[in-house]
């Protein structure tokens, strides 16, 4: 199917939403954008004055990722003056325009135009996918940085078998780790097997728990609770790669002197350039699935 240069609004978010415009762009996409007031663009971006020109210059509209993250205002790190608000924001986008970002919660699709087409970056199962792996590299890079043993042969646990959980474990594998993955149910157990890591059921985490000297969470439900904690290894860190609230009991973990730690948007404070090639990638593979279903 032929190229077909496209108009994109891109509203707010981080390095990201900057590699996003500049890849955008250099891929012949007239760009417009607004919220990045500390960053110079090309003089072939466009930087708007006001959110209504940003809006309303094209039909597709990529706001940030996460939207939002505290569901009032939009979340834009790079714009300086008042916060953007997402009411805003939503009250401008027209009928038969595109939005896209990233955690569009139910409440949020409620108060945006039915007419707009509407599209959460995050559940679409190429950028997921894309995305664990510099969410894997960001967690083995914390991991090598907070504590003074490598990862090599080391014992760590990868709670979750999810795409996150899959990669992180081959990564892990690579470098030479002892790899155990607990999960819920002996189907992913055999799985878990076949590749070559230690298999654990979740039910018997705590008579396994003791031995590990990395602990990497990618299920996002309470899962480290105080109970399991007091069995985990005093010396072992624990990354948090759950959304949130996380799947560990913070302030239990605390009390008992043990390291934990939520790494939220790893693609974006690791590797920015690439989760915005993710980005791109997923976007354009939206647009051209609507060209195609027209």
């Amino acid at each position: 199917m032929e190229k077909k240069q496209m108009n994109f609004s891109i509203i707010g978010g981080d390095a990201r939403s900057v590699a996003l415009i500049r890849l955008l762009e250099e891929a012949g996409h007239q760009i417009y954008v607004y919220g990045f007031t500390t960053h110079i663009f090309s003089k072939s971006i466009i930087v708007c004055s006001c959110i209504e020109e940003a809006v309303q210059k094209s039909s597709i509209v990529i706001g940030p990722v996460p939207c939002s993250q505290d569901q009032v205002t939009l979340f834009a790190p790079f714009h300086q003056g008042d916060p953007i608000e997402l009411d805003i924001l939503f009250s401008l986008l027209s009928d038969h325009q595109t939005f896209m970002a990233g955690q569009l919660t139910i409440a949020m699709q409620k108060k945006i135009n039915p007419l707009v087409y509407t599209v959460d970056l995050l559940e679409r199962e190429e950028l997921a996918v894309w995305n664990a792996i510099p969410t894997a590299e960001g967690a083995i890079q914390i991991a090598m940085e907070e504590q003074p043993i490598t990862i090599h042969q080391s014992c760590s646990l990868v709670l979750g078998f999810g795409r996150c959980g899959k990669i992180l474990s081959h990564m892990l594998k690579g470098l030479g780790a002892n790899v155990s993955v607990a999960v819920r149910n002996s189907k992913d157990a055999a799985y878990i097997s076949a590749y070559g890591y230690q298999p654990i059921i979740l039910q018997d985490l705590k008579r396994e728990i003791h031995r590990f000297q990395f602990i990497y969470n990618t299920i996002p439900h309470m899962i480290l609770d105080h109970r399991l904690l007091l069995y985990v290894n005093k010396d072992c860190l624990i990354i948090d790669l759950a959304s949130k609230p996380g799947g560990v009991d913070y302030e239990a973990a605390e009390k008992l002197g043990l390291n934990a730690m939520l790494c939220l948007s790893l693609p974006g404070k690791v590797a920015p350039t690439t989760a915005g090639w993710i980005i791109k990638e997923t976007v354009l593979n939206i647009c051209e699935e609507m060209r195609g279903d027209k």
